[in-house]
């Protein structure tokens, strides 16, 4: 039994287009799981599949460890698809996953990005190859390093994802959390494979270096380095050094300020 799995915080046409995507598969979901993030759960529409809905209430405003690890909690399946809301399945996506159902495997799946506008166009669901561009960093790359594994898109058996121990929920917020669990997976030796599961991920505005996170990021990059001696996203740390938001010594990261909103919005990808 395979159970999709997502977690949102607004993202309602996302989630929308997601469900869509899931209802075009050649092999449909026996079920999906969403939860939604400091936010009442919406009711969702009848599907050919089921849809059971959880609510988490955190102080994080956005409890993304916390969420995954409720949706594996309540997902019924032992085979479990992780997606971002903001992505949505090519319809062979589940069939490519449970080709490699069995063993004790972390499963990274490929992602291709949507244009500005892509979802909009008429019927894009059956054009989203056209629409979108392929990942920049991943692309092409047969096996990934467990430090390049990205949560958009990842599945592994209910005993797998309890053998690595799940989401660690010391991280509040964005940033880090997705690869401090592939090194939690490395520890415990599971396998990480790369595998032709796609799914589009949606256009909405991001930010590079994404100063909307800042203070999530220091605080996970923090305790990264505290767990693994080694620190995470070390591009970021050093846009944010330079801009003088931040003091790191290479053994603790101290926030000197926050940015303005001129800042922030001077960081947005064009």
């Amino acid at each position: 039994m395979s159970s999709v799995l997502t977690i949102v915080a607004g993202r309602e046409l996302a989630l929308t287009n997601l469900i869509k995507g899931l209802a075009k598969s050649t092999v449909l979901p026996d079920e999906l799981v969403i939860v939604f993030m400091n936010e009442p759960v919406r009711e969702m529409p009848k599907h050919t599949f089921p849809i059971r809905c959880y609510s988490l209430n955190q102080s994080a405003h956005l409890p993304l460890a916390a969420a995954r690890n409720l949706a594996a909690k309540q997902a019924k399946g032992d085979f479990l698809i992780f997606l971002d809301v903001d992505c949505i399945p090519s319809a062979t996506l589940i069939a490519d996953y449970q080709r490699h159902i069995s063993g004790e495997t972390l499963l990274s799946g490929r992602v291709r990005y949507l244009r500005a506008g892509a979802t909009s166009e008429k019927e894009f669901l059956s054009k989203m190859e056209d629409l979108s561009t392929p990942d920049p960093i991943r692309a092409g790359l047969e096996t990934i390093p467990y430090s390049l594994f990205w949560s958009l898109n990842f599945a592994c058996s209910k005993s797998t994802y309890l053998k690595i121990r799940g989401f660690d929920e010391g991280y509040e917020g964005y940033g880090a959390e997705d690869t401090d669990f592939a090194f939690s997976a490395e520890k415990q030796e599971v396998a990480l494979q790369s595998v032709a599961a796609k799914a589009y991920h949606q256009y909405h505005e991001s930010f590079s270096p994404p100063l909307n996170h800042l203070e999530d990021i220091v605080g996970n990059a923090n305790r990264f380095f505290q767990k693994w001696k080694k620190w995470p996203m070390e591009g970021w740390l050093n846009s944010f050094a330079q801009m003088g938001l931040i003091e790191w010594d290479k053994q603790i990261i101290h926030l000197l300020r926050k940015p303005t909103k001129a800042e922030i919005k001077a960081t947005l990808k064009k």
